[in-house]
């Protein structure tokens, strides 16, 4: 319309042609900004803008073009208005920039003022500062003198001091004035440690040499007097004296190698008598009386500090210097005596000995800091190994694991947790007292905690580690007697009772874990070294022994198999025999309820056996943690596990065994309709009912292992129910229907075999689930594919590849032996799935695994599509019947 009117634009308004066909465009950007700044509706605003659809919007209609001088008039205003504010816009902007360089202008005459007060600012501090200088410099310098003159005081003075000090030195030393020496001598050290700048002066020099001559003329003196008081004529009748005592003052002063000589002669001559007594030839040497040796440091110490208490300063801490090289002498002599007479040693002397050991070295830790161990070479003690991260069980699911951490409230073995988890215990209130209980005496820890570890742990017990074997050699034989009981109270146990109880763990394995945790704890305390890697191999070899004699002997025996060697090879063997097919009896439910409580077992014990080998890596030395490892032990458990679901689903499959074989002794050519599930399908749903509940209950502490055993059945049993379908040859179409419809029952029952008869609604696993669907679907699709016409071939061979992707020619053949047909019939459609077998992998799908009624149904559509009209009716009543059932 707009191209149609003819617009006379008037003679003042003078129009660029080319300006009016220039636009301005601006950035995305620019143009965002100018719309949040100026926001506007006008279309002339648009940068869009077009003037045709805006000149139809004003002129929609020929009638309204008779107000176009209006319209014209309207936008000469708004032309002329639009002028006027550009006009001013520019007028205004013009001046902006006079006004700018007025502003700079005053900036940077603002600035250079500022620089002039800045100038004259630093030159008055300049001349500020030059007249302080000229005002101190004699203030300074009277601050130098004085200071020069106070040093040379300070030194004269203190030169006198040494002169004085070390004649007067010389004179105390003659006449063994020792508390005046020690008060005098530290004064005149002190002072010559201020004339070490001064050393090459020779005067200076020669003091200094006098110093050390009065200190060594001293520390002979002083250990000649000693050796006076304590080893002289009158020796025995001498008692310590001031002047022995403000000698060892003099020696605290000397040089340390002094007091250090000193002090080891001294323990020597007090522990002499010890080494005379507990000779290696005398009868109070060996381990019997051991407690001997520490009762006589403890009479000794009693006397030595009554006597000779004041004689030493309390930091020399001689009564733990005797202690200490008591300590290193009786380690060393007891290793010595052990080695000497191994043929002496049994297990109950040698724990004994330790047990008084270690409560000795306990006293030893409550009476003294062992602050004279820190500067000596000792026996370190066995340091407890980083604690092992573990999963703590919810509060739901409390452990009774006697290894794992966190399950105290309900565990059976908390008590004997508590001992080990203690950081002190009492120490043993005497030696010598006799131990009860076990045929080993139990050993009482140390007193110590992780804040404070006694430094005189393993002071002297270190020597026993090298003996431990027969500690190990004694858990061994003790192990091996406990299992022997186990076995014996295994085989006169009766079996369990289904009506009155469920099978659970059997007792025997809380009793050897929780030996087990004994063992552990009281070789932890004498050793974390090569001994204890000998006890973790020790319970290697009896935890395999008790898979082998205990799980395995508590299993019912069935047919003619008899209990074989309790090694891996030989339960492997013998299960293999217990499963091998033939005319077995049944199970009876407490055999199969003793079944259940050795699976639960072996699993305990699976967890149980993790758990312990944690814990020894925890115990252990981290160099040794590597070499702990009880993998074949766990996999005995596993093998006893999967042994026992063996066992289970055998049984199971025995009992549906005779209902299977039905199948094939049925001649379905000769059915004549179809009618409700057939006798097989109530049989094997029938066992099912009666077995299933009886193991779910005795296997509900242990879920993932019934599963798996549902797992293993319907595995087996889906191959076997294949195999008797197969065996059905030929069968006419009503019997395969009534197959079908038995199969789809099976299937049904099957999806809900683990929750047959129970009264928590909960849903199968989807892995059971899954492995149901695949192998009844497959059983369903043979018997469709029996119903379906076998002409023309090449749609029949195309449908079986669809419906059953991964069979086979075998497979084909035998589905063809099943309808029935003549061999010439089966050559054809042999041929023809052989030539298409290349391509019905790569081209079908695999059927839907849905399993429900509806997939059924749809199923079945297919076939009557293919189906004649003369069998479409026979389809159809059999929709109507499995629509009935379900």
């Amino acid at each position: 319309m707009a191209n149609a009117m003819g617009i006379e634009l008037d003679d003042d308004i003078i129009v660029d042609e080319e300006a009016l066909n220039a636009f301005v465009n601006f950035p995305p950007e620019v143009q965002a900004a100018i719309e949040q700044v100026f926001p506007s509706t006008d279309p002339l605003d648009s940068p869009n803008f077009n003037p045709v659809d805006y000149i139809n919007t004003l002129f929609p209609t020929e009638q309204s073009l008779a107000n176009v001088d209006e319209v014209i008039a309207r936008m000469k205003t708004k032309i002329r208005r639009l002028d006027d504010q550009i006009r001013t816009v520019v007028r205004g902007q013009s001046n902006l920039g006079s006004d700018g360089r007025a502003s700079l202008e005053e900036a940077q005459r603002s600035i250079h003022q500022l620089f002039l007060c800045i100038r004259d600012i630093k030159e008055k501090a300049e001349k500020s500062e030059h007249m302080v200088k000229e005002i101190t410099r004699d203030i300074k310098q009277l601050d130098n003198a004085k200071r020069h003159l106070t040093a040379s005081i300070t030194t004269l003075n203190h030169l006198h001091m040494l002169v004085e000090g070390v004649d007067g030195l010389k004179k105390l030393t003659r006449k063994r004035q020792y508390g005046e020496v020690a008060n005098l001598l530290q004064g005149v050290v002190n002072v010559l440690d201020h004339f070490q700048p001064y050393m090459a002066i020779p005067q200076i020099r020669k003091l200094a040499d006098e110093v050390a001559t009065i200190q060594s003329d001293l520390a002979q003196q002083i250990t000649a007097d000693f050796h006076d008081a304590f080893t002289g004529p009158n020796a025995k009748h001498s008692a310590p004296t001031q002047q022995l005592a403000e000698a060892c003052l003099v020696v605290s002063i000397l040089d340390k190698k002094v007091k250090q000589e000193l002090l080891k002669w001294f323990v020597s001559l007090q522990l002499a008598e010890y080494t005379h007594l507990f000779q290696a030839n005398q009868d109070v040497a060996w381990l019997d009386r051991v407690d001997r040796r520490y009762a006589w440091l403890k009479n000794h110490l009693v006397k030595f500090e009554s006597k000779f208490g004041q004689l030493f300063p309390a930091d020399w801490e001689v009564s733990e210097r005797i202690a200490v090289e008591f300590c290193h002498i009786t380690r060393r002599e007891l290793s010595q005596l052990m080695s000497s007479r191994v043929q002496d040693m049994e297990v109950r002397l040698l724990l004994s000995a330790i047990q008084k050991t270690t409560g000795f070295e306990a006293l030893l830790g409550r009476r003294f800091t062992g602050v004279t161990l820190e500067r000596t070479n000792v026996v370190a003690p066995p340091t407890p190994a980083p604690p092992m991260p573990s999963a703590h069980p919810s509060k739901a699911e409390k452990s009774t694991n006697p290894f794992e951490e966190g399950g105290e409230e309900n565990n059976p073995f908390a008590e004997d947790m508590e001992k080990e988890e203690k950081t002190a215990s009492s120490a043993v209130a005497g030696a010598g007292e006799p131990l009860a209980g076990n045929s080993t005496p139990q050993l009482s820890p140390p007193q110590m905690s992780l804040a404070n570890v006694n430094p005189f742990q393993g002071l002297v017990s270190s020597c026993f580690e090298r003996h431990l074997d027969i500690y190990v050699e004694s858990q061994d034989r003790t192990l091996k007697q406990l299992l022997d009981q186990f076995v014996e109270a295994a085989q006169r146990a009766p079996l369990p009772q289904p009506d009155v109880e469920t099978a659970g763990v059997l007792p025997s394995c809380a009793d050897l874990f929780v030996y087990y945790k004994k063992c552990l704890v009281q070789c932890s305390q004498l050793s974390r070294g090569p001994p204890l890697l000998a006890l973790a191999r020790v319970f290697g070899k009896h935890l395999a022994d008790y898979a082998g004699r205990v799980l395995q002997g508590s299993l019912p025996k069935t047919g003619s198999s008899s209990s074989s060697g309790v090694t891996a090879a030989g339960l492997i063997q013998n299960f293999q025999s217990l499963l091998k097919e033939g005319e077995s009896p049944r199970l009876t439910p407490p055999e199969l309820c003793r079944i259940c409580g050795v699976l639960s077992t072996a699993e305990y014990c699976l967890e149980t056996t993790q758990q312990l080998e944690g814990k020894l890596k925890e115990k252990i030395e981290p160099s040794l943690a590597s070499k702990i490892d009880l993998t074949a032990e766990q996999d005995m458990f596993n093998g006893v596990i999967n042994n026992c679901i063996q066992l289970l689903v055998h049984d199971l499959e025995a009992a549906c065994e005779p209902a299977l074989s039905t199948i094939t002794k049925t001649n379905w050519s000769l059915v004549k309709a179809v009618g409700d599930q057939s006798g097989y399908v109530t049989a094997i749903t029938s066992h099912l009912r009666q077995t299933l509940p009886l193991i779910r209950d005795n296997l509900a502490n242990s879920r993932r292992y019934f599963t798996q055993f549902c797992v293993h059945f319907v595995s087996s049993f889906i191959p076997r129910l294949i195999s008797q379908l197969f065996k059905c040859k030929p069968m006419s179409p009503i019997g395969a229907e009534q197959l079908l419809l038995d199969t789809h029952s099976l299937k049904m029952v099957l999806l809900d075999l683990p929750l047959l008869e129970s009264q928590v609604a909960r849903k199968a696993p989807a892995s059971y689930t899954k492995i149901v669907v695949k192998g009844m679907t497959k059983a369903e699709m043979l018997l469709k594919m029996v119903l379906a016409p076998h002409e023309p071939a090449e749609s029949f061979v195309e449908h079986y590849t669809k419906q059953l992707p991964e069979s086979d020619a075998q497979e084909f053949q035998k589905v063809l032996d099943m309808k029935g047909l003549k061999r010439s019939e089966q050559n054809v459609l042999t041929e023809v799935f052989r030539t298409r077998i290349p391509t019905a992998t790569s081209s079908s799908a695999a059927p839907s695994e849905g399993g429900t009624a509806a997939q059924l149904l749809s199923a079945l559509a297919i076939v009557t599509t293919t189906t004649p009209e003369h069998e479409s009716s026979r389809i159809r009543r059999f929709e109507k019947l499995i629509k009935k059932r379900l």
